[in-house]
């Protein structure tokens, strides 16, 4: 059987990396809507799943101060928490941007990609449900894990409670699950096949991390349809 016949969706990376950027954000904050139309503005740069692979995590830590974030999720709160323990901060916010694992205040400018690390080779067949990754480090490494991100794209929500209140938002790159898997060793190339659901989704992003770490490494990405 021939997968890469199959598949709906094939994304893939150069050996440069491909920087993950994720946005920890919430329709509940009053200072989110500008972060989140910048980030939304990547939808039309050139170097959108080329050099950068946008995800928007909606935490719910806002959501018992008058207005519930519908994609909003627990799971997305702590990532973030993580992300703030690792850098020895007790305290997590939003809008917060985090570009390959550190943290980042960079958002509102043009977005450089990064030449100058080269971690290997990120191939992603999607057919239907099934995601195959097959990961070609330049160096050898590992043991490495997958997470994959279904996103969801032009989002509208009629804010009528809270900080938003009487706000039309609209959202780019919503993560509306978080798969994580480990890989497979074989030779000096690692895979693996991810049941993960896209049917919702309109676009993929999919990172390589070391396993028990959250700093990414290497994303691919793209639209479905």
């Amino acid at each position: 059987m021939n997968l890469q016949a199959q598949a709906t969706a094939r994304f893939e990376s150069g050996p440069a990396q491909v920087s993950l950027l994720e946005l920890y954000t919430s329709e509940g904050c009053s200072s989110c809507p500008p972060a989140e139309a910048w980030l939304s503005s990547l939808s039309q740069n050139p170097e959108l799943w080329k050099a950068v692979v946008p995800v928007a995590f909606h935490v719910d830590y806002w959501d018992n101060l008058g207005w519930k974030d519908g994609f909003s999720s627990q799971e997305f709160t702590q990532r973030q928490r993580r992300y703030a323990a690792n850098w020895g901060s007790g305290s997590v916010y939003t809008p917060g941007f985090v570009l390959n694992g550190a943290e980042w205040q960079g958002w509102g400018r043009a977005f450089a990609g990064n030449e100058n690390l080269q971690p290997g080779k990120l191939i992603v067949l999607v057919t239907g449900s099934q995601i195959k990754v097959a990961f070609s480090p330049l160096r050898s490494g590992g043991p490495y894990s997958v997470e994959i991100a279904p996103l969801k794209m032009n989002a509208t929500s009629r804010v009528t409670a809270g900080e938003n209140r009487g706000r039309t938002l609209t959202h780019q790159f919503i993560a509306m699950n978080l798969v994580k898997a480990d890989l497979s060793q074989s030779g000096e190339n690692f895979g693996g096949d991810v049941s993960c659901s896209t049917d919702k989704a309109n676009a993929l992003a999919v990172w390589i991390t070391r396993s028990g770490s959250l700093t990414p490494i290497q994303a691919a990405g793209g639209l479905l349809r």
